[in-house]
């Protein structure tokens, strides 16, 4: 069973207002994200919410969806990871973790993710754009309690940089898996890429 923690916890400070909110292929940004983890392979979805918790969750009420509040989330991303690893259940064998703030992720670029980790050996996959290192990131459930103890400093990296041997890098054609939203510009740069892409 694959399961998906999509991190919609932050405050979107440098945005100047909730980056997760702003409208995106006549939705929102967080609502676009979460169907294209919907409609992909992934069995299970757990978005993890904080800043303006009412409203991203109001946003994803009518989608099959479990809402995971983390009073912490000023703490940094590490923390809404745990709060969606102690929310997934023990029956997920591997989680993909997701950026709410990345809408160019696309459902084949995920269902890609599902299939080369389920024909490697090794239990942590992240896709990679020209020798780059991007998000979504998908690793087995037996790092669950590692990822619950360690890596405080650094994030998901820690796992990446502790467990490097066992790191699959999947090459990706699209630079999509290294943009996340920030700033405004970021904002309009993903809003190009979608009329695009969907044109």
């Amino acid at each position: 069973m694959n399961c998906a923690i999509v991190l919609a916890a932050g405050a979107s400070s440098r945005m100047g207002t909730q980056k997760l909110l702003l409208p995106f292929g006549g939705k929102t940004v967080i609502a676009h994200v979460v169907e294209q983890v919907l409609a992909s392979s992934i069995d299970e979805i757990y978005v993890v919410v904080g800043h303006q918790k009412e409203l991203v969750s109001k946003e994803l009420s009518v989608l099959q969806v479990h809402i995971v509040e983390n009073p912490d989330y000023k703490s940094g991303m590490l923390s809404s990871v745990r709060y969606g690893l102690s929310a997934v259940p023990q029956k997920c064998q591997s989680v993909l973790v997701a950026l709410g703030d990345q809408p160019s992720i696309t459902t084949a670029l995920i269902d890609q993710m599902v299939r080369s980790f389920a024909s490697t050996k090794k239990r942590i996959l992240v896709p990679m754009y020209r020798r780059k290192r991007g998000h979504p990131l998908l690793f087995s459930a037996t790092y669950r309690n590692e990822i619950m103890s360690s890596f405080d400093d650094v994030g998901l990296r820690g796992l990446l940089r502790v467990h490097d041997e066992d790191v699959y890098e999947m090459n990706v054609s699209s630079p999509a898996v290294l943009s996340d939203m920030d700033y405004p510009e970021d904002f309009q740069r993903e809003l190009e890429r979608f009329k695009k892409t969907s044109s």
